[in-house]
């Protein structure tokens, strides 16, 4: 554990270093937030003297306001999933960046994503050597990847190549936990699995229809080798007024919630992208530990909510 926490603790100086020689600065976002960023049936719910609140799944929502004064923001602290998972990659408390960039478009999203992994990598295995080697880590799939180009592929062809594989694979649906841990088997490298049906993704993504008229999201999850699965989720957002308001009514979501969201489009707005990484998945697979609660001093998940 002692490791682990060192390993976590450089994970974080090494994100955070990076976003000040890329130009970004921090832009605290709210804990305490009155609706949803991604799906209201995840929230954890409290009594704000006279009015209901919901502790944080993401600041994106604000840091997109952010970007409008600063062109590039991040911010860093605890967000909250409520989700009934009991899986090994899953916590009701964990820590999430989430940067956010004017005039990004999805392409340098991607590229800014992987010089930040690349920077996480190399700084653990040069600065965390020796916990490293007491965790009896086998680094040499992390040292290839600082010196080699991450792989990008379309959800479609990543789907077909499972199928091809053997899979049964639903090609309009979300990437399953044994579909992303068979993409990490068969390229060692991390993968940028892009363009997913939007249908399952979230309302404030760019999107676009294919060639097979299928409605896409200009968005990409970063998979990462070793059964490390996704450890950053991105994409570019919708900078259109009336486009975002559409997708906001068809989801029936409280227009009302979102006004403030809606008018940072409403006088002018630019193209822009951003994406979070976790803390917790990130520091599970440097470490190479298999379950995640062993990557926060004191874990919340289902079933632990004390000491």
């Amino acid at each position: 554990q002692w490791a682990v926490l060192r390993i976590r603790d450089q994970v974080f100086r090494s994100i955070t270093d990076f976003f000040y020689q890329e130009g970004f600065i921090r832009f605290d976002t709210p804990v305490l937030q009155p609706t949803s960023c991604e799906d209201t049936t995840q929230l954890f719910g409290l009594k704000y003297y006279d009015d209901m609140m919901y502790l944080t799944q993401s600041g994106q929502l604000y840091s997109e306001a952010g970007i409008m004064s600063f062109g590039k923001v991040y911010d860093f602290g605890p967000v909250f999933r409520a989700e009934k998972s009991k899986t090994r990659n899953h916590l009701s408390e964990l820590w999430m960046m989430d940067a956010e960039m004017a005039f990004y478009d999805q392409s340098m999203n991607e590229d800014l994503q992987e010089r930040m992994v690349k920077k996480i990598l190399k700084d653990a295995l040069t600065n965390c050597a020796e916990e490293l080697k007491l965790l009896e880590r086998d680094t040499s799939v992390m040292e290839n990847i600082v010196n080699t180009p991450f792989l990008r592929m379309k959800h479609y062809d990543a789907k077909k190549l499972l199928e091809e594989k053997g899979f049964t694979v639903d090609y309009n649906d979300d990437m399953t936990t044994e579909e992303e841990i068979e993409i990490g088997n068969i390229y060692k490298i991390p993968v940028f699995i892009e363009d997913y049906p939007f249908a399952v993704k979230s309302f404030y993504m760019k999107k676009y229809t294919d060639e097979r008229g299928m409605e896409r999201a200009r968005n990409a999850d970063l998979i990462a080798p070793e059964e490390a699965r996704e450890i950053i989720g991105g994409s570019q957002r919708e900078d259109d007024y009336e486009k975002l308001l559409s997708e906001l009514l068809a989801r029936n979501y409280p227009k009302e919630e979102y006004e403030w969201y809606l008018n940072i489009r409403k006088y002018g707005s630019v193209p822009h992208a951003g994406f979070g990484i976790g803390l917790e998945r990130t520091v599970r697979w440097i470490s190479g530990v298999h379950h995640i609660r062993e990557t926060i001093p004191f874990p919340r998940t289902t079933v632990l909510s004390r000491p």
